[in-house]
């Protein structure tokens, strides 16, 4: 899960070397925390949220197969 939301937002953002992901393990949910560089914040989040949304919902799907959850959130 961790390599997924880091490959898709390297894809997006114009500093691929400062993209951190952070996975939180729970119980039964992982968290996980996407960190970019403060002028790419825009490029991940998208038009109304519409990329952020995007970014969710594979991740929701990729959890769904291997029977897990994860929740995406975007640092600032």
């Amino acid at each position: 899960m961790k390599d997924l939301v880091k490959m898709i937002a390297q894809a997006l953002v114009d500093n691929p070397d400062q993209v951190v992901v952070e996975e939180i393990v729970g119980g039964q949910t992982t968290v996980l925390e996407l960190a970019v560089a403060k002028e790419d914040i825009g490029k991940i989040i998208g038009k109304q949220g519409r990329t952020a949304h995007a970014i969710r919902t594979i991740l929701g799907a990729a959890s769904a197969k291997l029977k897990k959850r994860a929740v995406l959130e975007i640092m600032e």
